[in-house]
């Protein structure tokens, strides 16, 4: 059950690094903007310039590259399906074939796509794990309102919008935290998570949903308690300890990530 522990997004890393001295604004425009050239790019150089990109954020970011390789481990089974659906069924160039397992024909170009498809999800769960290891909650749902907060004139709720993905991202390790207590709990009581086959082992988290359940609303409530303790009201202007200012290295991050983008496009 270790794998629980490793989760993609949601987890910050304090450092003291020149990635998270940037603006959260700047951080998430360069991610949201990196997301859209990561569809974009037609062939494996491109994805190949993503990855050699991301290498060096982690440097820069002081986060250990065998720590960002664990949090991209749940996100394996939904590659490996990617890849298989692709193979057999994606088709893509028909010839030549492979192999065959029954009615099911796998071809080079159906793996080809299914290998692409796959790194382009990784290298997204990537960039949105770089982004939350660099990031604070709190810089986030500052950051977010900030950019959100044009939107308003429409009706666009900004603030309300940031605040739920900013407890939205906070929530996901600590529920992963919970699930795995809960299982060890069920270990304890004699339950078996490891043993059969993959429907089996479906079956066994049966009983480790109900508890986790009933900790979710426990735990939202409380944070509804602690947040109308501290008069919270959607849309009213808060003061901040730290402003949110636009510095040299904000610019010069902008100019690194629009020429990376620029390099990816090049490659079409």
């Amino acid at each position: 059950m270790e794998l629980i522990r490793y989760v993609p997004v949601g987890q910050y890393v304090p450092r003291a690094s020149p990635l998270h001295g940037l603006d959260p604004r700047t951080k998430i425009v360069a991610t949201t903007v990196l997301m859209v050239v990561l569809f974009l790019a037609p062939s494996f150089a491109g994805l190949g310039l993503f990855v050699a990109a991301i290498l060096v954020l982690l440097i820069l970011g002081r986060i250990p590259i065998r720590f960002a390789l664990q949090g991209l481990r749940p996100a394996f089974f939904l590659v490996l399906l990617t890849v298989f659906l692709n193979t057999f069924f994606a088709g893509g160039d028909p010839t030549p074939e492979m192999f065959r397992f029954g009615p099911l024909v796998a071809t080079v170009g159906g793996l080809r796509n299914g290998l692409f498809v796959g790194a382009r999800l990784l290298l997204l769960v990537a960039l949105t794990s770089l982004l939350t290891f660099t990031t604070s909650p709190v810089e986030l749902t500052h950051g977010l309102e900030a950019l959100l907060r044009p939107f308003r004139r429409i009706g666009v709720p900004g603030d309300e919008l940031a605040m739920m993905m900013s407890i939205a991202l906070r929530f996901i390790p600590t529920l992963f935290e919970e699930t795995e207590r809960i299982i060890k709990a069920q270990m304890a009581r004699g339950g078996s998570f490891d043993q059969g086959n993959v429907f089996r082992r479906a079956i066994a988290f049966v009983p480790v949903l109900v508890p986790l359940i009933l900790s979710s609303f426990r735990r939202s409530e409380e944070l509804a308690v602690a947040m109308e303790a501290r008069c919270y009201s959607s849309g009213a202007h808060r003061t901040r300890m730290k402003e949110l200012r636009l510095r040299t290295a904000d610019a010069v991050a902008t100019v690194v990530v629009v020429g990376a983008a620029a390099a990816v496009l090049l490659l079409r």
